[in-house]
């Protein structure tokens, strides 16, 4: 939790395949200093938001909290559907 404000900093790591590698991902996230247990990573396309760790994620989402992404098509391909 921030200091004092009750929001809580997420992060959201996504990439296509297996083979991918979602380092630089997660560097980033942690050089915003996302905490570590705040981090969900999905291995698949962004097709649509069947993923289970985003789900995970939306779920864990109040008002005023922060979530952090590398960029936005990390979150998926449908940029209408990406609101939330």
């Amino acid at each position: 939790m921030d200091k004092g404000t009750g929001m809580m900093t997420y992060g959201y790591v996504r990439v296509s395949t297996k083979e991918q590698n979602e380092d630089m991902q997660l560097i980033a996230l942690r050089e915003a200093d996302v905490p570590e247990r705040n981090i969900y990573t999905d291995k698949q396309s962004g097709k649509d938001f069947d993923r289970p760790q985003y789900k995970k994620l939306v779920r864990r989402l109040k008002k005023d909290d922060l979530l952090c992404i590398k960029s936005i098509d990390r979150l998926g391909r449908n940029y209408e559907e990406i609101y939330f």
